[in-house]
């Protein structure tokens, strides 16, 4: 029996017994998309297959560096942090090239956790969706930069004058591609074993930068896909002497990484939402009106997708990230790419997102955005025809500038607690507000450099 076969508790149980399995490694993914998680043994593994598992609720009160929020209502001193409760998803089961007799399985949140979840808000999103009458599908690329580094070096040097594993600027190079080949097939195998498949894998352009495209998928699990690929090719490359970076933007030098999002959706008889080929673009109604939702929603949903304070430093015109809410047709400088195409290929790309997103609150974001435009009938402004860096745009398409900003237009969003609900915008609102709060106790090397000795 194979891992990715796995579709019911019976499965699961079946094929732990089969295989002699002792510990399962269970995870999940926090309000930053950072994975957690622990090795269970067997009996508890059947147990909580049965009737759920707990696990301390700090998980959803601390930041990406364990370090606890205080302006949270869900979680705290104030509550003890007691434990909250969890479902194994048995059709998650992965099978782990790196570690022997064990696999892998995917949990989410229940009770009242599974409103602030990142992968239970997705569901909720999906769910959305369907009572609509449609199914959205997708899936993520991501730019990341790949150095001769480990966790220590790194530290040790400061984060500065890194060593990318190759240097200049080699923007889809086979000439690179066949220098590093076996690192491309070992990436590549790994997405085959772990089921979160690329379709093209190549460099971009700066030092050491890989961009993968992932498969197109049923949304949540694109979620899947795209978080657990984010995690296991940093363990891949950390397990080889390497370094992978998800950052937006790790250097001044370069330009970001994006984190780009691709959305269709289908009707109830397996027919595209998007496509007519009786209108210009072959953009349907739907289509249309999605794009408008993205496009209105945007500033408000921004912090679900722009969600470090680095996001903002790839913001800005020039380098291949859009800076305003603005659409336009196979137009890459835009925010929102209509992609004409088949039934089978006519698609929504959201180019807002960045390499630094967690994939289950982004693919919310962007989804639900879109639903909204279609509930209500929202027509997007008109397309951006050449580069929109040179166009000017309306108030309400200007996007926030910082993360507080962002956090702030979210908690103020009726949109945004229609769709994900009053607990999950408070509480992600609030990770945000604290993130920007963390950096503002920092005081940077460009500070120094400017005001120490002349002011």
């Amino acid at each position: 029996m194979s891992g990715l076969g796995i579709k019911t508790v019976e499965d699961a149980k079946a094929i732990v017994n089969e295989r002699g399995i002792k510990n399962i490694k269970i995870g999940f993914f926090d309000a930053d998309g950072v994975m957690r998680g622990k090795y269970m043994s067997r009996e508890k593994f059947f147990s909580s297959l049965d009737k759920g598992f707990a696990f301390c609720d700090v998980v959803l009160g601390w930041d990406s560096d364990d370090q606890l929020y205080d302006n949270v209502k869900y979680t705290g001193w104030h509550t003890g942090y007691p434990d909250a409760p969890l479902r194994i998803v048995p059709q998650s089961c992965r099978e782990l090239p790196f570690e022997d007799n064990t696999l892998l399985f995917l949990a989410e949140f229940t009770g009242e956790a599974e409103k602030i979840c990142p992968r239970g808000t997705l569901r909720k999103v999906m769910k959305k969706a369907n009572d609509m009458g449609l199914s959205a599908f997708g899936s993520c690329e991501f730019e990341f930069f790949v150095f001769n580094e480990d966790s220590k070096s790194i530290r040790e040097k400061k984060y500065n004058n890194l060593d990318p594993i190759t240097p200049g600027n080699f923007g889809y190079s086979m000439l690179r591609a066949a220098e590093y080949s076996e690192v491309y097939e070992d990436l590549l195998q790994l997405s085959e074993d772990m089921d979160f498949p690329i379709e093209g894998l190549h460099t971009e352009t700066g030092p050491g930068v890989l961009e993968a495209a992932l498969a197109y998928c049923d949304l949540l699990e694109a979620g899947d896909k795209a978080a657990l690929f984010k995690t296991y090719t940093k363990i891949m490359l950390m397990r080889q002497g390497m370094m992978a970076t998800f950052m937006a933007k790790w250097s001044p030098d370069y330009p970001g990484q994006s984190g780009h999002i691709h959305i269709s959706l289908k009707n109830d008889d397996g027919s595209s939402a998007f496509y007519d080929d009786s209108k210009e673009h072959n953009m349907s109604d739907k289509m249309r009106w999605f794009i408008g939702g993205q496009q209105k929603l945007m500033p408000q949903f921004l912090a679900m997708v722009a969600c470090t304070v680095n996001s903002y430093s790839r913001l800005i015109p020039g380098f291949w990230a859009p800076t305003e809410a603005s659409w336009g047709v196979e137009n890459r400088t835009c925010a929102i790419r209509a992609i004409p195409g088949s039934q089978n290929s006519q698609r929504v790309e959201y180019r807002i997102a960045a390499a630094d997103i967690n994939p289950y609150v982004a693919l919310s974001a962007a989804l639900g955005s879109g639903l909204y435009g279609i509930e209500n009938k929202i027509e997007p402004v008109e397309e951006v025809v050449g580069s929109s860096y040179d166009k000017t745009f309306p108030d309400e398409l200007q996007l926030p500038r910082t993360l507080i900003e962002a956090a702030v237009a979210l908690k103020a969003s009726k949109a945004a607690r229609e769709m994900f609900g009053d607990e999950f915008v408070e509480h992600y609102g609030a990770t945000r507000e604290w993130e920007e709060r963390e950096f503002r106790k920092a005081i940077t090397d460009w500070e120094l450099q400017r005001y120490f000795e002349i002011i």
